[in-house]
């Protein structure tokens, strides 16, 4: 971790209402720069409106929020500049090739053409995607697409990436995989703030909170929170927790 001091992401009150329903209760945390911040809960509980507030892509009915210094209700643009996202559902464009949609999304984020071609470059060769930069991505296994939005959605070297799911659907060795991708972008310094209903990648963050019905219920580290609940694993965290609250 690091700048653990400098908060990226700060929350207040966050609340999110569609007519009598309220999705996001009020909730508050921040987020520190650095960070691996995973954002858990059951499907359902409210994680993705909370996010989708958070990229500036919805307003809060109540509350505020700060991400990457800007405030998401008044700067959302702002907001939209300095952060990756990558969605719940694959976001790549099947119909053109891997280097197409590199290119395509680069320009979205505002590079030059040279900085595009370097930016390919130095990704094909990460990804070891040499062999199928040509292919169109709708060929491509799912596990290979996972890390190419993932890899996209960093092209423009934001301050933070937000992942909704990322691993939805994919093999326990792709999982692995992805989060050495994780791992490497957070080593630079890059923010990540996760989304996930595996309750076993709590392990691999640095701080977890975890949601049911809207309200953050949990809020640590791993290792505390399984000290708290006095079990072993996240998940038994997550059963636990449900348990007390029902």
């Amino acid at each position: 971790m690091n700048n653990l001091s400098e908060k990226i992401i700060v929350v207040e009150n966050l609340t999110k209402q569609f007519g009598h329903f309220t999705a996001v209760k009020g909730i508050n945390f921040h987020v520190n720069k650095g960070e691996i911040f995973g954002f858990l809960g059951a499907n359902g509980a409210g994680k993705t409106t909370a996010m989708k507030m958070l990229i500036g892509i919805s307003n809060p009915t109540n509350g505020r929020a700060n991400v990457a210094g800007f405030d998401v209700h008044t700067q959302s643009e702002k907001v939209k500049q300095n952060i990756g996202y990558m969605s719940q559902k694959f976001s790549m464009y099947d119909d053109l090739t891997v280097k197409e949609n590199i290119t395509f999304f680069g320009g979205i984020y505002g590079l030059s053409r040279k900085q595009i071609n370097s930016k390919t470059e130095v990704l094909i060769q990460t990804l070891q995607l040499g062999d199928i930069a040509q292919k169109k991505v709708g060929d491509l296994p799912l596990g290979w697409k996972q890390k190419l939005a993932f890899s996209v959605a960093m092209l423009h070297e934001p301050k933070i990436v937000f992942l909704d799911e990322p691993t939805g659907g994919v093999d326990p060795i792709t999982r692995r995989q992805f989060w050495e991708l994780i791992y490497a972008e957070a080593h630079k310094g890059t923010t990540i703030f996760v989304t996930t209903h595996y309750m076993d990648e709590a392990e691999y963050c640095d701080r977890v909170s975890i949601m049911v019905d809207g309200v953050i219920e949990a809020l640590d580290t791993p290792k505390n929170l399984k000290n708290q609940f006095q079990v072993s694993t996240m998940n038994e965290v997550f059963l636990k927790l449900a348990r007390n609250i029902e």
